[in-house]
């Protein structure tokens, strides 16, 4: 990335709104470079959860402007972990090495380029070991923005040797599709990795019933468009805005009632396959 060829930083942490975390790193970038146009994409994604800090921002990314993107969800904040910046696709990712960035990374294209940051002329001080958001991201990212290269941040690194996420993987087999649990959201929507294509692609359609195996667990679930489709408390199976298949209840929370966490192994089947409720 040129200097000065963005204005756009966005920001995702689990800092939470209860703080006044969020408005001290806004308040940096501002301090550093008053152009800045700050997104925020999320604040409220659980304590130390990378993955869904991961999906979350991969699945954000095609509906933001290339910019700056700093995403700081670390549950050993304050450990040794080195912090890193990433370009990739016109774009610069700014966060721990814990893995958070790689699927946003892989949907820019890969990375092409990446630094360890290290230039503490560039930091906010003094800078506080349980703050990098604010005391590094932030005046990093905001640099950047000024003009500085993603490169005057610090050495430069192996991209082979980036922390990635295995990524999320659908397979079809056995006239059925497997996948696994992508993430799971506030409400309690389970999102899985496999996709509305995948379904369709076994000549499901909105309207059928679907078989959901969870281990020796069968369930017959109704897929439809929406999960309002179904009465308040029934469980739902449609195509999220992502376009992957998530499973919920209407006006209820399906992660706990399925007792899904993220990771865990799922099969769907088309209707012409036997499932019981």
């Amino acid at each position: 990335m040129s200097p000065g060829v963005t204005s756009v930083i966005t920001l995702l942490t689990d800092y939470g709104l209860e703080d006044g975390f969020v408005a001290a790193c806004h308040g940096v970038i501002i301090g550093i470079a008053p152009q800045a146009r700050i997104i925020d994409v999320a604040h409220l994604v659980p304590e130390g959860d990378v993955r869904r800090g991961a999906a979350i921002l991969a699945q954000t990314l095609p509906y933001l402007p290339p910019g700056v993107h700093i995403a700081d969800v670390d549950p050993a904040m304050g450990g040794n972990r080195r912090l890193v910046a990433v370009e990739a696709g016109g774009r610069v990712f700014l966060g721990p090495d814990n893995g958070v960035l790689s699927w946003a990374v892989h949907a820019a294209g890969g990375a092409e380029a990446a630094y360890e940051i290290a230039d503490e002329d560039l930091f906010l001080k003094p800078v506080s070991p349980t703050f990098p958001g604010r005391d590094i991201f932030a005046p990093v990212a905001a640099h950047i923005c000024a003009g500085h290269r993603p490169s005057d941040v610090g050495p430069r690194i192996d991209v082979l040797g980036l922390v990635s996420l295995p990524a999320p993987t659908s397979r079809l087999r056995d006239g059925a599709v497997e996948g696994e649990v992508l993430s799971v959201d506030r409400h309690g929507n389970v999102q899985l990795s496999i996709t509305g294509a995948d379904l369709a692609a076994l000549g499901v359609r909105a309207g059928d019933t679907i078989g959901v195996w969870l281990g020796r667990r069968q369930l017959a679930v109704p897929y439809r468009e929406t999960f309002a489709a179904v009465p308040p408390g029934d469980l739902v199976a449609f195509t999220d805005s992502a376009g992957l298949i998530a499973l919920a209840v209407n006006s209820g929370d399906a992660s706990e009632r399925l007792g899904l966490p993220p990771g865990a192994h799922v099969r769907l089947s088309p209707p012409s396959q036997k499932s019981q409720q």
